[in-house]
């Protein structure tokens, strides 16, 4: 029997419990794993995997990670840099030991890593808001002038937390009370605090934006998620609501090229409808799209599935491990 260890921090989610489960109705031996809880112990050459001839001895509690067939990541595990570092590490390693990883920890990098994926997706031809990175307050302040409307977000956000919306001289969180400063004196402090602003223009939409899930290349299903009354913000996690959405071909093909060019095997896109009527290159990164009506906002690597089971019935779940089991 195949065994399949899935890297979760809470047993009780949902998209946790629903890889358990599908795996089991697979065939698969599961395994739920919390990377937090892992050890290594290098040139443990008494130690090595009936599976694996390694030096090195990777385990959680009594299981010897190299005996595994795969490994589903749903959630590594938030914490200091080196903490963070040190299990995706634990991941690339495993991944060079023949597991097989998925998401790979290169993928789901580069979808943590906002600037990092804007790129990405810029040189896949995609069509994403106007986005400027910056390291001082004059060029983060001439960047939202230009904007007139704009949004700052952590690089490495989650969730829709801490995201600044810049309009008319103000500034808003999306989860909390601005201080009561200066607009300068608030960017100042983010500027402090992250080292660099990650600032994109703020598209006019219809009050929601679209969570794509696609699973090996293909888009299997979509939600349209709606702010909660009064918020600008879509994420569910912030109290926004899901409705069924059935994607464009446009936006299905949209999609399944945002997860092609992060990497993923599987992946939530979020797809935002632009409905700025002036459709010029000064509001797209990709200007040679610029007729296009949706724009990819960012690639999830780590999605939750419960939005869009909830919504259509579609289970996510039981797509993963069938591309798993496709893959062995």
């Amino acid at each position: 029997m195949k065994k399949i260890g899935i890297i979760i921090t809470d047993p009780e989610d949902w998209t946790a419990r629903a890889l358990m489960n599908e795996a089991r109705k697979k065939g698969f031996s599961p395994f739920a794993l919390d990377l937090r809880a892992a050890e290594v112990d290098i040139n443990a050459t008494a130690a090595k995997s009936a599976a694996r001839k390694s030096t090195v001895a990777f385990k959680i509690r009594d299981i010897n990670l190299c005996d595994l067939d795969a490994i589903i990541v749903r959630d590594a595990g938030a914490g200091t840099f080196e903490g963070v570092s040190f299990r995706f590490d634990i991941l690339r390693e495993l991944e060079a030991e023949g597991l097989l990883v998925i998401n790979s920890p290169e993928a789901i990098r580069n979808a943590a890593n906002k600037y990092h994926a804007s790129y990405l997706l810029e040189k896949a031809g995609l069509s994403t808001p106007k986005t400027i990175a910056v390291q001082s307050i004059e060029a983060a302040l001439e960047a939202i002038s230009g904007f007139e409307d704009a949004v700052i977000k952590p690089v490495f956000g989650y969730k829709g937390k801490d995201i600044a919306r810049v309009k008319d001289g103000e500034i808003r969180f999306s989860d909390r009370k601005a201080e009561p400063l200066s607009l300068k004196a608030n960017l100042q402090k983010l500027l402090e605090e992250r080292g660099m602003l990650y600032i994109q223009k703020f598209i006019e939409n219809p009050g929601r934006d679209i969570r794509a899930f696609v699973v090996g290349g293909t888009a299997i299903g979509a939600i349209y998620r709606k702010a909660a009354s009064g918020s600008w913000v879509n994420n569910l996690s912030q109290g926004g609501s899901a409705d069924r959405c059935v994607l464009t071909e446009e936006q299905k093909e949209i999609a399944e090229k945002a997860s092609l060019a992060i990497g993923t095997a599987f992946a939530g896109v979020d797809i935002i409808e632009n409905l700025t009527n002036n459709l010029n290159k000064e509001i797209y990164s990709c200007y040679s799209n610029a007729k296009e009506k949706s724009l990819v906002l960012e690639v999830n690597g780590t999605p939750s599935g419960k939005g869009i089971f909830d919504a259509w019935g579609i289970n996510p779940a039981g797509y993963i491990l069938e591309y798993i089991e496709q893959s062995l």
